[in-house]
């Protein structure tokens, strides 16, 4: 036994590192990676060929269900890295964010929409910076509610549905719009409170 006792003690080790190489941060990468796909499938044949979009929303419904599984995955089998905490949001923001502005570029999806979403996304990316000197906010219910519903209408305006699906395509993204709008104002709540306790304790 040495002086401290800790080399032949195997509880005194610490736990072995997380690997980067893990199923949960390939699929998120998986999912980035299907970005460039997702778009050519898109604007191929001129965006508007009905196989093609199907091939488009098959696309978008993988990489988006890989969102749900390596979050699960990474939390369930302790898997969570620096590089996922990292890459996750990117490959959601990268996958969301092509998709609207393709949707845009082809007449599909009015302007202000992708703006008002993407510019969302970008105001609380910004504020995260903010206030993680402070502590990190715990992704709420209606953040899960919002990434749903973006996906959902998405989804519906990807399929070649024709006119007829026009009326569900706008409620379903106005709900989307609207909780968007909605959490993202309630992240900015929390944000400022968070930093007026973080600045109060430093203080103390």
């Amino acid at each position: 036994m040495t002086a401290d006792g800790a080399a032949s003690n195997p509880q005194a080790v610490g736990p072995e590192p997380v690997p980067v190489v893990n199923i949960a941060n390939i699929l998120t990468v998986s999912r980035l990676a299907l970005v460039p796909v997702f778009l050519v499938a898109l604007f191929w044949d001129g965006g508007h060929d009905d196989l093609w979009r199907w091939i488009a929303t098959g696309v978008f419904a993988v990489a988006s269900i890989t969102d749900r599984i390596d979050g699960d995955l990474a939390r369930r089998r302790g898997l969570v890295t620096d590089f996922g905490k990292i890459a996750d949001p990117i490959a959601d923001k990268a996958l969301t964010g092509a998709a609207l502005i393709g949707l845009s570029m082809l007449g599909d999806l009015g302007w202000w929409v992708t703006w008002v979403i993407i510019g969302r996304e970008l105001a609380i990316t910004l504020l995260r910076f903010w206030v993680i000197r402070h502590g990190v906010i715990a992704a709420s219910y209606g953040g899960k509610v919002k990434t749903l519903l973006q996906a959902l209408a998405i989804g519906l305006y990807l399929m070649p549905f024709g006119a007829w699906a026009d009326l569900p395509r706008w409620i379903l993204m106005g709900a989307a719009v609207l909780v968007t709008v909605g959490t993202g104002l309630d992240y900015v709540i929390r944000a400022i409170r968070l930093r007026a306790a973080g600045r109060a304790k430093a203080d103390a």
